[in-house]
């Protein structure tokens, strides 16, 4: 241990050097600043510090061209003036390592809790293409996640890419939290991109908690971050992810929120110069999205996987907003919660009709499939006339179905709040009983 923590010291100390290139400021105008730069020294990505009036800004090298270097500032450019020194350094090296499960970093792999942290033995890039599709594994077996409802109904399968569609204050974090602590996987690396600073730490210290971060490492961009910080932050708890993958292990990614991720890539596309004329947004919106999510999946060869949760913000649950649009398209199931399901008391407050796991039907063998038919009939048939019987406008005995679902309902609802570890068998036990009310199936076959 003392050889390794000495060796992690000379790396940190070798990547340190007192020659940088150096500049000034030319032109400055909304959100970006225009300087020079040596040609050939400097690459898109570069960070830089200006130094205005005795104040340090930094900055990051989003666009060159001949007359120098385009930065994007770390904040406003008030104060900002004309012959103001920059200087460029390359961007950090990014270095994980299992030193890092259990702490908090930002998107450069510095500390962000307090505690030293050191470089692990390889760097790697934070913008990688996924693996070969030819050589990918496929889905591997059903995993346990603690939920009734995402061990039946909505399963999760290792190596599966799920999107958590929700609004604002429905349990997402909740959820997510309930994920990183009841899914089986070796490591757990969690993105905060653009969250509330006070959110960050009682997103860390009382939601996930001590069990939660035992196995965790968490990246985490603050609001009032620059978008090429929150950019990177999701790229960055890729990265790490995928240093886990690659040693073998399986991982759970979960990444809050790709919104924020796409908006933070409008900023930085839109200060390149790139017009944002896709429902508002940039026409690399979508290849970004796509290539983020096909990095996580399935390993090759002897690397482990990578399951993720990419969680979307949907203003008024609108799941055709141009993000959610386009997320759902690369990924292999949704979550949609619903504000009406939260605001009746039911945590997690999953719409299971509305909700999809393309794991099915391999992921469940035929009996438990029949089940899960069965029950999202019910759920389907209830929820398609839910307005009708609570208006009491439905008169008992004139449809068998939505008899069965009425019956079938109070118990539906309590199997879907249902959190413990008893496991996969148990939870479908406890569905196949509270769907016993209604022993007609959609085909009308006993069950």
């Amino acid at each position: 241990m003392q050889e390794n923590l000495l060796d992690q010291m000379r790396r940190a100390v070798g990547q340190l050097t007192h020659i940088h290139t150096a500049g000034h400021v030319i032109g400055v105008s909304a959100g970006t600043v225009h300087a020079d730069c040596a040609t050939g020294e400097t690459r898109v990505g570069d960070r830089a510090t200006l130094y205005t009036s005795g104040r340090k800004r930094m900055a990051e090298v989003v666009k060159l061209d001949q007359a120098g270097a385009h930065l994007l500032v770390d904040g406003t450019t008030d104060g900002v003036s004309i012959n103001d020194p920059v200087v460029f350094r390359p961007a950090p090296s990014f270095a994980p390592h299992t030193g890092w499960i259990g702490r908090v970093i930002d998107p450069d792999g510095k500390p962000m809790d307090g505690k030293p942290l050191l470089p692990g033995a390889g760097a790697c890039e934070i913008d990688t293409p996924p693996p070969s599709a030819h050589e990918r594994r496929g889905l591997g077996p059903r995993l346990e996640t603690g939920l009734a409802v995402l061990n039946t109904v909505l399963p999760l399968v290792r190596g599966q890419r799920v999107g958590l569609f929700a609004g604002s204050g429905v349990g997402k974090s909740t959820l997510l939290a309930d994920l990183a602590r009841g899914v089986q996987a070796d490591v757990i690396v969690i993105a905060l991109v653009g969250e509330r600073g006070r959110e960050v730490g009682h997103f860390v210290q009382d939601v996930l908690g001590a069990e939660g971060m035992a196995r965790a490492v968490v990246v985490a961009a603050t609001s009032d971050t620059g978008p090429q910080v929150r950019r990177r932050c999701a790229l960055s708890a890729m990265a790490v992810a995928e240093s886990f993958r690659d040693a073998g292990l399986h991982v759970l990614l979960l990444i809050d929120s790709v919104t924020r991720f796409c908006e933070a890539h409008r900023e930085l596309a839109v200060a390149s110069g790139e017009s944002a004329n896709l429902r508002g947004y940039p026409a690399s919106t979508g290849p970004a999205i796509a290539r983020l999510c096909e990095r996580a999946g399935p390993g090759v060869g002897t690397a482990g996987d990578i399951t993720a949760v990419f969680s979307v913000l949907v203003a008024g649950s609108d799941m055709e907003e141009p993000v959610a649009d386009m997320l759902r398209g690369v990924l292999d199931g949704h979550i949609v919660l619903d504000r009406e399901i939260a605001e009746r008391g039911r945590f997690p407050a999953i719409d299971v009709v509305r909700s999809v796991s393309r794991a099915l039907p391999d992921a469940a063998n035929e009996k438990e499939n029949e089940i899960i038919a069965k029950a999202r009939g019910l759920m389907g048939t209830y929820a398609r006339s839910e307005m009708m019987v609570q208006a009491g406008l439905y008169v008992a005995g004139s449809d068998p179905m939505l008899d069965a679902a009425i019956s079938a309902a109070p118990a539906l609802d309590d199997f879907l709040t249902i959190k413990d570890t008893r496991g996969t068998m148990a939870h479908f036990a406890k569905l196949r009983q509270a769907i016993a009310n209604s022993p007609m199936r959609p085909d009308g076959a006993s069950l």
